[in-house]
């Protein structure tokens, strides 16, 4: 096996031709493979929110209830997604990417027999296992498999599925629900599924298992409490058939379990999350600017079709197609977005590329129903070209200045921060529309919408302090803007008496 301090060694899948040109292959295949599972794995997650009441009446329950199986998934994500990098680099990355791949099949196959609440809570809690291998280990996959001068396009194809999925999730799973029946939601995920698992087999390269210490168990315990209390909390403080002081005393447990896993890294050997990478000031103003403008993006998708449907009166369906034209506006974006940053550098496309798209937030909170349709679909467009050009550059900004050998390091902490900061957005949201209610002692109005979009706009805005601070060069080696840099190892912090 690999040393761990080596970096692994790869080899192209049988039946690959050795003289195939690397830049094509990785440009081009890899992140389309990977693009198409984690498009099902994103798509799947918000699918079946327009299908909730189909699903209650056929397992007896009611839709409110029924919303404890979208937590679950939530929850099993942040339990997992920690121990992903460790498993890669034990198991190897396809391995564990197939496997992936494997058990969210099996979990949307248990959720279409599902005869009950408790059973598809179950059956949600197994695909989200498989969905928090599937995420951060298929990124892990590209990033090694891609050489870093490489990056910036490479990631501008895996971060479609993430920006795409959430928007035509809602239509999808309205058209199949209204045309043929809920279980087909999960269903059509096994021969997309099957595909991914052959695409993987037959095109990704091969990947060695490296030797890895122990896993830290206590860490994982730790990490999983933190992250899932979070997670749980923020999802369930709103819900009307749970008291609010559950939901924060579960969130107060997350933030005490986080505090101890501080404790115990900072003398653990290797402890599950290597925190010692926010050392480094590209990584982590990728990682926390990175959240802290993802709390509006995570909100837009719970804002923007409430608004069309209670505001504007709409359909679920016609509202979703308004917000499609958001997703063609991030497919769009991913030609160009590799020349931008090779033109203008990391630094100022995040700073300016945050506050642009903040202000597309912003945008949603002046739409009307007498806003000319137009309009709005001209507005929602170029929003989705500015989210896509940032996310991309913010994710393989994350990997700027990480060793090989570090990636499976850095990937699990990027994706429980990605998860925290989307439930956070969906979190703040739902509370600045309760807030807004109670104030007027009224149902909701358009007005209660208006206001969310201004205040989760000015937290995304609040992103481009973190990548100020970047140096000038910050990312070069990646975008190739400007004078090439040598990516550093970044070293492991030591405690006391070592």
């Amino acid at each position: 096996m690999a040393s761990r301090d080596t970096a692994p060694s790869y080899r192209l899948a049988p039946g690959r031709k050795e003289n195939l040109k690397t830049g094509t292959l990785v440009n081009r295949t890899i992140p389309l493979i990977l693009a198409v599972a984690l498009f099902m794995e994103n798509m799947d997650s918000t699918v079946i929110a327009t299908s909730l009441p189909a699903i209650a009446v056929d397992i007896h329950t009611s839709p409110i209830a029924l919303k404890l199986a979208l937590t679950a998934y939530l929850v099993s994500l942040a339990i997992f997604i920690p121990i992903s990098g460790w498993m890669a680099d034990r198991f190897g990355a396809k391995n564990i990417f197939r496997a992936a791949i494997a058990v969210f099949i099996v979990g949307s196959v248990a959720c279409a027999v599902s005869g009950s609440l408790p059973a598809f809570v179950v059956s949600r809690f197994l695909q989200g296992i498989g969905g928090a291998m599937m995420t951060p280990v298929g990124r892990l996959v590209l990033v090694r498999a891609t050489p870093k001068s490489d990056l910036v396009a490479a990631m501008s194809w895996l971060t479609v599925p993430a920006l795409v999925g959430p928007l035509v999730g809602p239509p999808i799973g309205g058209f199949i629900t209204t045309y043929f029946t809920w279980h087909w939601i999960f269903l059509i995920n096994v021969p997309i599924g099957l595909i991914g698992i052959w695409l993987a087999t037959r095109f990704l390269p091969e990947t060695e298992s490296m030797e890895t210490p122990p896993l830290d168990f206590i860490g994982f315990v730790l990490s999983g409490l933190a992250a899932s209390g979070i997670v749980f909390g923020l999802s369930v403080v709103s819900l009307p058939y749970l008291p609010p002081a559950t939901g924060f005393i579960t969130v107060a447990v997350g933030l005490l379990s986080g505090a101890l896993y501080l404790m115990h890294a900072r003398r653990a050997k290797n402890p599950l999350l290597a925190l010692e990478l926010f050392r480094n000031q590209v990584f982590r103003s990728s990682v926390l600017g990175g959240s802290l403008f993802r709390i509006g993006i995570g909100a837009v998708p719970f804002l923007l079709p409430l608004m069309f449907q209670i505001g504007f009166g709409l359909t679920p369906f016609q509202s979703g197609m308004i917000t499609f034209v958001s997703a063609i506006g991030a497919i769009g974006m991913k030609f160009v977005t590799a020349l931008i940053f090779r033109i203008v550098g990391f630094r100022r496309v995040l700073i300016v590329g945050s506050l642009v798209a903040a202000g597309s937030i912003a945008i949603n909170g002046l739409f009307t129903p007498d806003t000319p349709y137009l309009l709005m679909l001209a507005m929602l467009l170029v929003g989705g070209f500015i989210r896509s050009m940032f996310f991309t550059g913010v994710n393989a900004l994350a990997y700027a200045e990480v060793s090989a050998e570090d990636t499976s390091k850095a990937t699990p902490i990027a994706a429980v921060f990605q998860q925290l900061s989307i439930a956070l957005g969906v979190a703040v949201a739902g509370g600045i529309l309760e807030v807004s209610t109670g104030i007027h002692g009224g149902p909701l109005r358009l007005s209660d919408f208006h206001t969310a979009f201004f205040i989760v706009a000015a937290i995304s805005a609040a992103a481009s302090l973190s990548f100020m601070r970047l140096a000038p060069d910050a990312g070069n080696g990646v975008s190739g803007h400007g004078r090439l840099t040598t990516p550093k190892r970044l070293e492991p912090v030591r405690s006391p008496g070592e």
